[in-house]
Parts: C-alpha cells; sequence; structure tokens
C-alpha cells in the first residue's frame, strides 16, 4: 500500500525521482519553485502540485527535498511558507540535497522538537541513475526511522545505507565527492598523455580497464573525454559546491586533502573559461590546451 509523500524540488534530479515514487503507487504531491516544472511533472507522473513547501507536507507521511544547497534547504524547510510548519507528528522528512553536515544535525534537531524525524540522505550516480531509479543513497539519522524509509527510497535508488547518526550521510557523501575528484584528475592526465603519445585510446583503455587503473569514471567517460564532449554528467559549478563544503569540513577536523585543493583549483579554472556547465570530466581540457 502506498504512502502520501511530498516531494520538495523537480531538479534534474528531483524530477525523476519523485516520478519512481508516483509510479511505486505513492500518493505524490510536489512543489518547485517553477510552478510550471511542477505542472509539467504532474501532466508525465501520476500525482499533484502544490503552491507552497507547507502545502506540499500537509498530511504526508514522507517529505522529500532535493534542493541546491544549505541556503535552499533551510528556505524550503524552515523559511516562510517551509514544510516544517505543516509536517505532522511522527512523519519522516528525507533530505536528497548535498549540504552541510552542519545544517542537517541543525534540522534534525529541530524536527525532534517538533515531533517528526530528519533524515539527511543525499545521493551519488548523477541524473541517469535518477532517471534509472538506481541511485546510491548514504544517510545519517535515527536507525528506526532509517528502516521506515528505506523501502519507500528504494523506489528510485538501488543502494541506500545508513552510515551513523545525523550528519554521517553528508560526511559521507563528502568523501564520494573527494575519491571522484582525484580520480577524474588521473583519467584527464591519462588519456592526455595517451593523445601526446598518439596511442590508441581504444585500445588503451580496453587493456587498463581490465587492471588496477580500472573506475567507473574510466568506463563511462573515457570516450566522451578523448573526442572533447562535456555535456554528459555532474556539472563544474556543482562539484566546486561540493568540494567547498567537504574542503570547510577538513578545517574543522583536520583533515589534510592536498590533490583536492589543487583539483578544486583547476575547476576554479574550468569556471572562468565559462565552462560551468560542463561536467565534472572537463579537466582534461586545461592539459589539452597546453
Amino acid at each position: 500500500m502506498g504512502h502520501k509523500v511530498a516531494f520538495i524540488g523537480l531538479g534534474v534530479m528531483g524530477y525523476p525521482m519523485a516520478g519512481h515514487l508516483a509510479n511505486a503507487g505513492h500518493q505524490v504531491t510536489v512543489y518547485n519553485r517553477s510552478a510550471e516544472k511542477a505542472a509539467n511533472w504532474a501532466n508525465t507522473f501520476p500525482g499533484e502540485t502544490a503552491a507552497t513547501p507547507a502545502a506540499a507536507a500537509e498530511g504526508a507521511d514522507f517529505i522529500f527535498s532535493c534542493v541546491g544547497n544549505d541556503d535552499d534547504l533551510r528556505s524550503v524547510t524552515t523559511g516562510t511558507d517551509g514544510a516544517f510548519a505543516n509536517v505532522k507528528p511522527g512523519a519522516i522528512f528525507v533530505d536528497n540535497t548535498t549540504t552541510s553536515a552542519e545544517i542537517a544535525r541543525e534540522l534534525s534537531e529541530i524536527a525532534n522538537s517538533s515531533g517528526f524525524t530528519f533524515l539527511d540522505a543525499p545521493v551519488s550516480g548523477g541524473q541517469a541513475g535518477a532517471e534509472n531509479g538506481k541511485l546510491t543513497v548514504m544517510m545519517g539519522g535515527d536507525e528506526t526511522a532509517f528502516d521506515k524509509a528505506k523501502p519507500v527510497i528504494e523506489a528510485f535508488a538501488a543502494n541506500v545505507q545508513l552510515i551513523g547518526p545525523s550528519g554521517y550521510g553528508q560526511l559521507c557523501k563528502m568523501v564520494n565527492q573527494l575519491c571522484i575528484a582525484g580520480v577524474v584528475q588521473g583519467l584527464s592526465e591519462g588519456i592526455h598523455f595517451a593523445k601526446r603519445a598518439e596511442l590508441d585510446i581504444e585500445k588503451v583503455i580496453s587493456v587498463i580497464s581490465k587492471g588496477a587503473a580500472q573506475s567507473w569514471q574510466m568506463e563511462n567517460r573515457y570516450k566522451t573525454m578523448a573526442a572533447d564532449e562535456f555535456e554528459f554528467g555532474f556539472a563544474v559549478d556543482w562539484m566546486r559546491k561540493d568540494l567547498g563544503i567537504a574542503l570547510q569540513e577538513a578545517e574543522k577536523n583536520s583533515a589534510s586533502l592536498p590533490v583536492t585543493k589543487i583539483v578544486d583549483g583547476y575547476y576554479e579554472q574550468i569556471q572562468a573559461n565559462g565552462g560551468n556547465r560542463w561536467d565534472t570530466s572537463s579537466l582534461i581540457t586545461l592539459l589539452d590546451d597546453k
């Protein structure tokens, strides 16, 4: 039997995620800052629209959010007409935004004092993962609430894992982005070197992808990187936001992130070159231009 579900934020990730929830038989009400996109969603999937986050949350068993950053999340939760004012007791709020761990803990405390539960639940897998319903979700918060939310989340996710208490989902997402940054730079340098050495890229990748050099980035991005095409994944602007969050957290916990700082600087150069919306594999452009 389906639940009454609200979904706040219909971007490239949220739009299909909310769709999977509706197609799974849940009674979904959506809110988006652009009402036109919400109307388009309701014409595509079985569900309804609401004029505000508070209206969307009314009576919902589960409320999901997938917005841009800390400020956006605060706006749709505790801001004017925010969802938190209208969440019923015992409901579970699942935030799929990538944010700081600090705001996750802050909103969890507010939720607890208001009689409902907040789970931080950032996702990995990109637009394709959202559209295919195969996202990875790393979560922080109460274990009982997690157990209740997991079957609902599995409508759009292939891997759902509780990492620890509030904020730990966001900390895990930071680890995810840190690992990606170094891998993409290494892959960029490898492909760039292979080009300069006049090697057959297909042959090179067919060999090295069977061994220790293999990565998701290699399997999914080498062709487009070699072809100088960068419209296929997570945008540079969003990666810089995520790396910025991780670097701020590293200042608090004294983690040393020398490679991340360098790669973040490279992404800053790509932004200066107008590549804000290019995908993260565009690091190679800084090498090929030299």
